[in-house]
């Protein structure tokens, strides 16, 4: 081989994509403007532009509008794949670059040609640019290529439809009938678009979906996919009608364990395991996800060993059956199989066989991914409450894989699972916690860190020996970065107000702390060093024990409100602030791995941006507690109506979230006609302006609270008005003749006493809180409850609390024990003792506060 050979070989070998930059791109794009042009330099060109905005390249307007402009010059080229690749970057450019509608008289000349390899193209590109002042100069040559008999062309149209209705949400109902059509087509994509394209036109009339899947669930489908459509449809409607009614539907997805294709088989089991409440029925959808255990197929063993593991959380009885099918996957080349089946089988198996299992799981826990480890995590999580006198091993196993490599989240679910065993399980707290102090020693991630020093200032103090633990948490202070020292600070100030006898040297290592170079260190160590210094023990509980933390969203927003108000020179009073009591639970019921959503904003962010819109509103001060939503309409009426009750220090806010289900009616100027409770007083409302079709709208309506708590259980009587305009049954837009004047009853709304409370279960030593609360004002009723298990009572009486079912102990006697504020920030606590006898159950509730009249109200409202 000579050197131009060589040299030849070594330009190969590099990639065009290879230091390619938006400059030098933009030059490039130029040669578009040449007569004639080369489609292969042209396809390079446009293959390097769809690579850059892949790659997340950010393009200014003008910047996407000059390559916009230089790409419609190859329309004129006739090169097949030169077109079709046109047609790609107008969809990546047309969200960004301006004037893009100019292309669709040639968009259009090609959707309507003769050459099907342009067609389907150019109606993808067609539909990304056009928005509903467009539709209908389109919408004839939409219907033909929704019904065409090529079908890539039929796939093209029903797909842009679906696109299309996030923009005009009525246009799959205006090609609902060339899609009703295209559901028997002979091509299984078709068929599967099509009912995609019927089923979204009817979302929102329950009725009329009803009728489609019970007509599609006697008709023969040829195309699997669509039968998974049906399936996930069907199971939808069982799911929300608990009735009789839903049998048939029960019955469609059972006669789907039998079809012949296997996704078909697998959506319908997968529906029963989620749909189905007793392990009985779950029988048939067992039996087919074992035979999927025993597949050649890795795809089906996957499947059946995932579902199987998801099915273990609620039902473990059901999947007993199949030890012996996922005894013989745990030796599967696969590893994901491997380990979904020894964590089934680590919650299903007997206590003799978790040794066996662990040493197992442990030969391969390097080979998987962090996603299944964490799988394997929460399994052993649940296996330390369920076999407490196996802390010793499980915690040994969590030890072991707490040293391996991982990232932040596979670290942090063992973390969870350690200090769960160390507050569940009183015999393994030194074991846990010396695991933890280990751990810190080489933590890289700072939020964990400052969450196992939080746990270590909280448990440590309890502990046999807690001096032990004080050295690892005063490492931190001289090793770690600002945030854990701070972290640090604050729990060996626990260890004194804690341990008197420690004291001594507590104060010693603090008054090191004072010349930290960090101002947040520097500041606690001062801060608990007066306090420890006091003596006072009131005080050491308040701030550095039992401390009330304020909800850290609301407390930001009430901030911000106290300095832009006309007050904002006075003093910020913090207990305006309510308080964050709410334990955060994870759910562990399901243990799939799904993919990772993006962040979204929580739902008090989301109600306080939709109160900005009330005049005045910052005057009411910061939302005390938000209800859940209530339906005051069914379902399946036209006019659906949500009201979500707001809640306020001396004020209410009844939020009223309307949608419009007829697409013929345009109604505005829609408010609400309410007969208040005695002792209300109206302030004002905000209307809804306009209520378009499937578009949500909201009616804000404004109270002042009654001074006696009493007064405040009531009942309202509302009424919605709104003015009707008929629509165009083309454009669909609203005519121009003045419409008529309309009312439509709703259900009423009631104001209950747990909507004026935050109750959460108590976070830390609940005796010690109850002792304090002695001196406070005490209310105590006995109560007959309509129950006959105690259990079942309690957990009924934690419903109607908003507590979480960790509020509950006990054995033969039920305890509830609730920690909360009332909405003037006036501080509860409540204990609760249920016992059953004779059949019935019986409760006696005791509740304390600062005020009389809160704590007999409180009573009032649980009773």
């Amino acid at each position: 081989m000579n050197r131009r050979d060589m040299k030849d070989d070594d330009e190969k070998s590099q990639s065009v994509f290879q230091n390619l930059d938006k400059t030098t791109l933009f030059q490039e794009t130029r040669y578009f403007n040449s007569t004639p042009v080369n489609p292969r330099k042209c396809i390079q060109i446009l293959t390097k532009v769809l690579y850059l905005l892949n790659q997340g390249e950010n393009l200014t307007t003008q910047e996407a509008t000059n390559i916009f402009f230089a790409i419609t010059k190859l329309f004129q080229s006739k090169d097949m794949v030169l077109r079709r690749l046109v047609y790609l970057c107008i969809k990546e450019l047309s969200s960004t670059a301006q004037d893009v509608i100019i292309v669709t008289s040639s968009l259009t000349k090609d959707m309507t040609g003769k050459e099907d390899l342009y067609r389907a193209a150019a109606i993808r590109a067609l539909c990304t640019i056009t928005d509903s002042t467009m539709l209908q100069a389109i919408e004839r040559y939409m219907k033909q290529a929704i019904v065409d008999k090529n079908p890539a062309i039929s796939s093209a149209a029903l797909v842009s439809a679906l696109h299309l209705s996030a923009t005009v949400p009525s246009v799959c109902h205006r090609w609902a009938s060339e899609a009703q059509d295209a559901i028997m087509s002979d091509n299984v994509m078709v068929s599967y678009h099509a009912l995609g394209v019927v089923a979204d036109s009817r979302r929102y009339d329950r009725l009329s979906t009803v009728k489609l899947v019970l007509k599609m669930t006697r008709s023969p489908l040829r195309s699997p996919y669509t039968t998974c459509l049906l399936i996930r449809h069907a199971a939808k409607l069982a799911e929300e009608d608990q009735t009789e009614a839903s049998e048939p539907y029960l019955q469609f997805i059972e006669s789907c364990l039998r079809h012949k294709s296997e996704i078909v088989v697998y959506e319908a089991a997968h529906a029963i395991v989620n749909l189905r409440k007793s392990a009985k029925d779950l029988a048939q959808a067992v039996s087919v996800l074992q035979i999927f255990c025993g597949s050649s197929k890795a795809t089906l063993r996957l499947a059946g060993a995932r579902t199987l593991a998801m099915l273990t959380a609620k039902h473990p009885s059901a999947v007993a059956a199949c030890t012996v099918d996922l005894e013989n996957l745990i030796s599967d080349p696969n590893r994901s199989v491997a380990t979904l089946a020894v964590t089934t089988l680590l919650a299903t198996g007997a206590e003799s066989s978790i040794d066996r299992l662990m040493k197992q799981i442990s030969s391969f826990m390097s080979e998987i991914s962090d996603e299944f480890k964490i799988v394997v995590v929460r399994a052993i999580k649940r296996l330390c409450s369920k076999y407490p006198r196996k802390h010793q091993s499980l915690a040994s196993f969590l030890a072991g894989m707490l040293r391996d490599e991982g990232g932040l989240e596979y670290k942090t679910a063992i973390a969870d699972a350690i200090i769960t065993l160390v507050e569940e399980n009183p015999d393994a707290k030194e074991t846990g916690l010396s695991y933890l102090c280990e751990f810190i020693e080489d933590c890289e991630h700072t939020a964990l860190a400052v969450r196992i020093l939080h746990v270590l200032g909280r448990e440590g103090p309890k502990a046999r020996q807690p001096s032990r633990y004080i050295r690892y948490i005063y490492n931190r202070v001289i090793l770690e970065s600002g945030p854990v020292r701070a972290a640090a600070v604050t729990a060996v100030a626990r260890f004194g107000a804690l341990r008197p006898e420690l004291l001594p040297n507590i104060r010693v290592l603090l008054g090191r702390c004072q010349v930290d170079e960090e101002d947040e260190v520097r500041d606690r160590a001062v801060y608990y060093s007066a306090i420890l210094d006091s003596g006072d023990p009131q005080l050491m509980n308040d701030y550095i024990v039992n401390i009330l933390t304020p909800d850290p969203i609301r407390l930001e927003r009430a901030l911000h409100e106290h300095l832009e108000s006309e007050h904002a020179d006075e003093p910020f009073d913090m207990s305006s602030v309510p308080l964050d009591n709410t334990p955060q639970e994870i759910d562990e019921v399901h243990v799939e791995i799904e993919p990772k959503k993006a962040p979204t904003a929580s739902l008090n962010e989301l109600y306080a941006e939709q109160l900005k819109v009330i005049p005045g509103i910052e005057k009411f001060g910061p939302i005390f507690k938000s209800c859940k939503a209530i339906n005051l309409t069914e379902l399946e009426t036209e006019y659906q109506v949500k009201c979500v009750k707001h809640i306020f220090s001396h004020h209410m806010v009844l939020q009223f979230e309307c949608l419009n289900t007829l697409k013929n009616h345009y109604l505005e100027n829609v408010r609400i006609r309410m007969e208040s409770a005695p002792g209300y007083i109206d302030l004002d409302q905000v209307i809804c302006p306009e209520l378009p079709y499937d578009k949500p709208g909201y009616i804000f309506y404004m109270f002042r609270f009654p001074v006696n708590p009493i007064e405040t259980l009531g009942t309202f009587e509302v009424t919605l008005e709104f003015i009707v305009r008929e629509c165009d049954p083309i454009t669909w837009l609203p005519n121009t003749f003045t419409g008529y004047t309309d009312i439509y009853i709703l259900e009423d709304v009631e104001v209950y006493g747990v909507d004026q409370f935050k109750i959460n279960a108590p976070n830390d030593e609940w005796e010690a809180i109850w002792g304090e609360a002695a001196s406070m004002e005490e209310a105590s009723d006995t109560f007959a409850l309509a129950h006959v298990d105690a259990e079942v009572a309690a957990l009924a009486v934690c419903e109607h609390l908003g507590l979480s079912s960790s509020a509950i102990g006990g054995e033969a006697i039920k305890e509830i024990r609730g920690v909360g504020t009332w909405r003037e920030n006036i501080r509860v606590l409540l204990r609760a003792r249920l016992a059953a006898a004779n059949g019935s159950v019986t409760m006696q509730l005791t509740v304390r506060s600062q005020r009389e009249d809160i704590a007999t109200f409180l009573v009032a409202a649980v009773g």
